[in-house]
């Protein structure tokens, strides 16, 4: 039902968009409507919801996202969906805001939110021209212009002035400072997807984190998982210390391959006598590769959405999964340093997880945790408990078997 204290009409001002090709759409800005010229990235988002925690995903930093769904903001914003501790997407592009908030859950609608913390979302322009442009001449650094003195000229002229997020390192800027812990878990979404059924050991895992989502923290504790969260940039020595049983590199922005401290240590960690298990997700997908001697390369627009169908090459089996990525792994690399591709985007052939055949490490390019998206391949993070188990990299085998497992709870889940 729709909750009276959120049905509001925001203010709107003029606002324009304008691409480096030199293409500027005209629409209403909305949230935080100063006076002012906002750049990054233009990318696109194929979900049908999820917005907050697309926004609040640090994978997105340096970006402006425009979503495909024509009606966004219609269930408002609730304190528990979001993935970090803010908003990191430099600015939100919808065809139409919903004015009218339908969510019992809701605090505040969307337009205030992205106000209060300093946001421009710009509504009224044909999204799916946008998106299609974006699809043809590929990924495109743009700004959003609130100020009506400013030219078209102007503002093309700043859309190409804008950096590019080639060979930025991104991670550092949203990554935690200092060492922490984790204890929340799946909490009182986990009934709706079933707890991970294990032995009842706690390992310690070290998480790296480069930008990481709260909901993969969430499943790792779900594990059974004694969670300790390092910089980005932790030495070897630093993530050694406390005798973790495993390891594992988070999501984040930017150019893998501008992240070399991350890269560095990896590679002394994986070169080890004795290498623990590790496990990467998105951005850690690809700094694994890169630790390991294969290379990366930036995608023309991108994989952002909650409908991207991979493939388990051993399996067979199809999941759909939540993605949001730029960069990914160049294949011939990968397998010529000993990585196995276990998985592939259907879309384009990309490689979207990988096993090393002889070192405890496997990764995966897409979103396993979800939130927002399917839950699919949350068989993964059992996966990689059992790789801590066993000291070595998931088979198919192992991946099966822990993917029926959790297909068994879900029904179990349903019919309770």
């Amino acid at each position: 039902m729709p909750n009276p204290h959120l049905t509001e009409k925001p203010v709107f001002v003029p606002a324009r968009l304008a691409l480096e090709d030199g293409s500027v759409f005209e629409g209403l800005a909305f949230g935080d409507t100063s006076p002012r010229v906002v750049g990054g990235e233009v990318c696109f988002n194929t979900s049908m919801s999820g917005y907050q925690e697309i926004l609040t995903d640090p994978s997105y930093a340096g970006q402006i996202i425009t979503m495909t769904c024509p009606l966004i903001g219609n269930y408002g914003i609730a304190k528990d969906d979001m993935e970090s501790k803010g908003i990191h997407a430099r600015g939100f592009i919808v065809r139409e805001l919903s004015n009218r908030v339908s969510n019992f859950r809701a605090e505040k609608t969307l337009s205030t939110w992205l106000k209060e913390n300093g946001v421009v979302g710009l509504t009224g322009i044909d999204t799916r021209a946008l998106t299609r442009r974006l699809r043809v001449t590929g990924a495109m650094q743009g700004v959003i212009c609130t100020d009506a003195k400013k030219t078209d000229a102007e503002l093309v002229a700043a859309a190409k002035a804008e950096p590019s997020l080639n060979g930025r390192n991104l991670a550092a800027g949203v990554a935690c400072d200092a060492p922490c812990g984790w204890g929340e878990n799946l909490g009182d979404w986990a009934p709706l997807h079933g707890h991970a059924k294990n032995n009842g050991k706690t390992y310690k895992v070290v998480a790296l984190d480069c930008g990481a989502k709260h909901n993969i923290l969430r499943n790792l504790t779900d594990q059974g998982f004694e969670v300790t969260v390092l910089p980005w940039d932790a030495t070897p020595e630093q993530i050694l210390a406390g005798k973790p049983d495993g390891i594992f590199i988070s999501n984040g922005p930017g150019d893998p391959a501008a992240v070399e401290a991350t890269i560095f240590n990896l590679r002394t960690l994986l070169g080890a006598q004795k290498p623990l298990p590790t496990f990467g997700i998105c951005l850690g997908h690809q700094l694994l590769s890169l630790a390991l001697g294969a290379k990366t390369y930036k995608l023309k627009f991108g994989h952002r959405g909650g409908n991207h169908p991979i493939q388990n090459l051993g399996t067979g089996k199809v999941e759909i999964t939540s993605q949001n990525h730029g960069f990914a792994v160049e294949r011939a690399s990968l397998e010529a340093v000993g990585g196995e591709v276990t998985h592939i985007n259907l879309n384009d052939d990309t490689v979207a997880g990988f096993r090393h055949k002889t070192l405890p490490v496997f990764a995966i390019q897409y979103h396993p945790e979800a939130s927002p998206g399917p839950h699919d391949s949350r068989y993964l993070f059992d996966c990689f408990r059992t790789m801590i188990e066993s000291g070595q990299s998931p088979s198919t085998k192992d991946m099966d078997k822990a993917q029926r497992m959790r297909s068994e709870i879900e029904q179990v889940a349903a019919v309770k």
